[in-house]
Formats: structure tokens, C-alpha cells, sequence
């Protein structure tokens, strides 16, 4: 029995919202250790930067990520430091 092969995957651009939310995300690995936290804030830092979601306040507080290092507080600046510096190159 044989399978096929998967389907290619075609990465995002570099500058694409996608990229940079997923990337801000896994920049905070050393305070967010759970890789599902960082997939969800990154989920959620997408939907932020498109428009729709909520703000990094109640991002942060409705997620429930395992924090590590840091503040609640303190992370919600970092993220939004960050964010901050990615409008400033566009």
C-alpha cells in the first residue's frame, strides 16, 4: 500500500501580517515555554494587527498562558514594544 505525497506548503512572505504576528510570538519563547501559548497569541496577535481582534491587554489576560520570567504586566508592554517597532518599518 502506498501513500501520496503531501501537498506542498507554500511559506508566507516575510512581510506578510501572518509572518510578523507568528514571529513576535515565538520571540517571547523564553517567557511563553508552552509552544501552543505562542501559536494562540499569535493567532491573536494576527487577528490585532488585521483589525479584528482585541487589544494585547485582554489577549493576554483571556488565554490563560503559562507565563514564565516575567509579569502579566510586563509581557503586555514587551508585546506591544514589539508591535510597535514592526509599524515603524512599514
Amino acid at each position: 500500500m502506498t501513500s501520496l505525497p503531501p501537498a506542498p506548503v507554500k511559506p508566507y512572505p516575510e512581510d506578510s501580517i501572518e509572518k510578523i504576528a507568528y514571529k513576535i510570538a515565538e520571540s517571547l519563547a523564553d517567557y511563553l515555554p508552552v509552544m501552543n501559548d505562542r501559536n494562540r497569541l499569535g493567532f491573536n496577535l494576527y487577528r490585532h494587527l488585521k483589525g479584528e481582534g482585541d487589544d494585547i491587554e485582554t489577549i493576554v489576560r483571556t488565554n490563560k498562558f503559562t507565563i514564565e520570567k516575567i509579569s502579566r504586566e510586563e509581557l503586555i508592554n514587551l508585546i506591544k514594544q514589539k508591535i510597535q517597532e514592526v509599524q515603524k518599518v512599514d
